[in-house]
């Protein structure tokens, strides 16, 4: 693949990496800083690509791997204006009660969530992503609709 195939590449997966991205992280900062991380190491690691075909899996492995960097990176601590901030962004958004049954579920199911039914990968292709089996992500999948259709019902 060359350089220009990847760069159309990035382009048309443009909102995939985003929606994986923001499955993992809570912030659009955040996303955006994985996403051109994920760039990068694209464009350098290019050579590393074996099959064309697998271009996009390739790439959205690599966001999941930036994403898991940032996540173990990222410091705890909190200051106290910017929770308050947080507090009052929260109350001033309007969700769906489906939106935030998702968003509560743990971040290994939620992107398996997020990469089966959004964007429309295949089970087999969401478990190389994850490097999982395919019982596990069928699992996931199954224990997610359950703690969703548990959490609708309330």
């Amino acid at each position: 693949m060359k350089k220009e195939q990847l760069g159309q590449l990035i382009i048309a997966s443009e909102d995939t990496m985003y929606h994986v991205a923001k499955t993992l992280l809570a912030s659009d900062a955040d996303c955006a800083d994985a996403i051109q991380e994920t760039i990068v190491k694209a464009f350098t690691k290019l050579h590393t690509l074996q099959q064309d075909s697998y271009a996009k899996t390739w790439l959205v492995r690599i966001l999941i791997n930036e994403c898991y960097t940032f996540l173990r990176k990222a410091k705890r601590v909190v200051s106290l204006e910017d929770f308050q901030y947080q507090e009052i962004v929260k109350e001033q958004e309007d969700y769906s009660d489906l939106y935030e049954a998702v968003r509560r579920l743990p971040p290994e199911i939620r992107i398996c969530i997020v990469l089966y039914y959004l964007e429309g990968y295949s089970v087999k292709e969401t478990a190389n992503l994850l490097e999982i089996t395919e019982s596990a992500v069928k699992n996931r999948l199954a224990r997610a609709r359950k703690q969703m259709r548990s959490e609708l019902k309330q």
